[in-house]
């Protein structure tokens, strides 16, 4: 990486780098994020910070740590919400345990202004049209401020 755009490390969340995507043309895109990823339970999980500066991402890496910290139970909130938006009514408790089976993280965002997104992948596919997903915003104190669906 170039000193326009030095990695961070992170003791515990490993290393992020500024993302970019190279084109056909080979013209590079630069995005307003920081991306790298962590193992929990098994799985690779991308992390995202939106930020241009390793200062703005370094001010976010609190936020991320504390979410990746409390993470069984951030995942099982956001299924459940998931379920909660979407149902007619409330939802029975197995609807609840089959989606918290269901729909697996897939990426931790925060985003500049504190909110945690969890991005949730349907791994059965009958949730969710294929190309969509739920994502589930937390604010700073933690509470679910919504569940929105995603392309």
């Amino acid at each position: 990486m170039s000193d326009e755009h030095p990695t961070i490390e992170h003791p515990e969340l490993g290393t992020f780098t500024r993302a970019s995507t190279e084109m056909t043309d080979g013209t590079v895109l630069t995005h307003d994020w920081y991306v790298g990823s962590v193992s929990s339970d098994g799985a690779e999980l991308e992390l995202m910070l939106e930020a241009t500066t390793p200062e703005e991402a370094r001010a976010l890496l609190p936020r991320l740590q504390a979410a990746v910290s409390d993470l069984s139970a951030r995942r099982r909130r956001a299924s459940d919400a998931v379920v909660t938006e979407f149902s007619q009514g409330e939802p029975e408790p197995s609807e609840l345990d089959d989606a918290a089976t269901d729909l697996t993280l897939e990426t931790i965002e925060v985003e500049a202004d504190g909110t945690v997104i969890l991005h949730l992948t349907d791994t059965c596919g009958t949730h969710f049209p294929e190309g969509y997903w739920p994502a589930v915003h937390f604010c700073v104190d933690g509470g679910i401020t919504q569940v929105t669906v995603e392309s």
